[in-house]
């Protein structure tokens, strides 16, 4: 089945999810939710061939763990889902409204965007999170994930295809496209008319490719090369604690944070202690000649080093003589992603919020709550570091558009 074929395909089912209450789109994420856990050994099974396919391919550990499916996180997919039935239907939602002078009624209300292609890599958890996502928002979703998720995505995407069934919507509301050739990316790229937003998920390289060549409109969602900037007047208690969570937390993920900044001011009493942790946690560090004083395992830095997003047990860390200096370099190399200072210092977080140019920036948090289940919205689509449409974690109301619904009495216009 071609690409063009599924697109058109997916627009019809489009037109009936578009038209679906609240009530049949919850029903169908519950029961999606509960068949996940119900056929969690087959889904274990398909994504174990996935996992050894990798390893045999001499995929990083941090790749490999993007990958792996656990009964636990699969209970997490299903969990979202059943986030996502609880939330709000941003379908229908009056924007604003007001009777014009003339006496005519305007609305401006939410509506789907329709067909909504969502290109990923790695992590098939991802798989369930864009179906639930999209179909609550009222889309179709064209689902291409990478080679390396081939046999998990295609269990997942058959559980939910007919759950979405058995609950009364159309199957083609969720369909997946063949991921065994890049012809699939191309055709979805060029599918304009049929497919109505597409959303990259991964690496610099796809997201650059796709925001490059397609035709098809395009949200993206950046690389995370994710600072932490330890201010002279930081607490060091929360400094450490900021520090170690934000990198170790989960190393795979785009708001792990890559690069640690810390005030000269509190250098000796600070670097010592998060060295240390790093150490006890297996992260390498890579370091400016300032920061390997501190410590005998540290790599010196390169100039490429400030720029990485690891995905690794790796960070880069340096030393800077004050807050603008953490700003300027927070511009220089940050993605616009997630940026965190730790300080007690009113003027210097106000200074940091102000200046720092990022969809989400943390003030003595560490940078992995930018997340949209952390931020209440359920599971998300993906974090937009783009500033039109949509920035940050794009939850059930960026999946939508809006139209103008304008009632009269028999107006006519003079």
């Amino acid at each position: 089945m071609t690409v063009l074929r599924q697109a058109a395909e997916a627009r019809r089912a489009a037109i009936d999810l578009g038209a679906a209450t609240r009530a049949e789109k919850d029903r169908a994420l519950l029961l999606m939710a509960d068949r996940l856990v119900e056929r969690v050994e087959d889904i274990v099974a398909a994504n174990a061939a996935d996992v050894n396919r990798s390893r045999e391919a001499d995929q990083s550990e941090a790749m490999v763990d993007r990958l792996t499916l656990t009964p636990e996180r699969i209970a997490a997919m299903a969990d979202g889902l059943r986030q996502l039935a609880a939330l709000p239907d941003p379908v229908g939602d009056v924007v604003r409204g007001s009777r014009l002078p003339n006496g005519l009624e305007l609305r401006q209300v939410r509506v789907p965007f329709g067909v909504v292609g969502i290109i990923y890599e790695g992590r098939p958890n991802v798989t369930a999170d864009a179906a639930g996502i999209c179909l609550k928002s009222g889309n179709a979703a064209l689902l291409r994930g990478s080679g390396s998720a081939l046999s998990s995505n295609a269990a997942i995407v058959s559980v939910l295809r007919q759950a979405v069934a058995d609950a009364g919507l159309p199957a083609n509301a969720i369909q997946l496209l063949d991921a065994t050739t890049r012809d699939s990316v191309k055709e979805l790229m060029r599918a304009r008319g049929l497919v109505d937003v597409l959303i990259p998920r991964g690496g610099a390289s796809l997201i650059k490719t796709v925001v490059e060549e397609s035709t098809v409109p395009v949200i993206e969602t950046g690389v995370g090369n994710c600072h932490v900037y330890v201010d002279e007047a930081a607490d060091l208690e929360k400094a450490l604690a900021v520090a170690v969570n934000s990198k170790t937390q989960r190393l795979s993920t785009c708001n792990t944070a890559e690069t640690l900044l810390v005030h000269a001011a509190v250098a000796d009493s600070f670097l010592p202690l998060v060295l240390e942790e790093y150490g006890a946690a297996g992260v390498t560090v890579h370091g400016d000649p300032r920061v390997a004083g501190y410590g005998d395992d540290v790599v010196p830095a390169t100039a490429d080093d400030w720029r990485t997003e690891y995905l690794s047990a790796d960070i880069a860390v340096g030393v800077v003589d004050s807050l603008e200096d953490a700003i300027d370099h927070i511009r220089r190399f940050g993605t616009g992603h997630t940026e965190a200072i730790v300080s007690e210092s009113v003027t210097a977080t106000r200074r940091f919020a102000a200046q720092v140019d990022a969809a989400a920036v943390m003030i003595n948090a560490s940078t992995r709550f930018t997340d949209g289940g952390e931020f209440g919205f359920g599971a998300e689509i993906g974090i937009s570091t783009q500033k039109l449409h949509a920035r940050g974690p794009m939850g059930l109301p960026e999946l939508t558009s809006t139209k103008y619904i304008v009632t009269g009495n028999g107006h006519t216009r003079g």
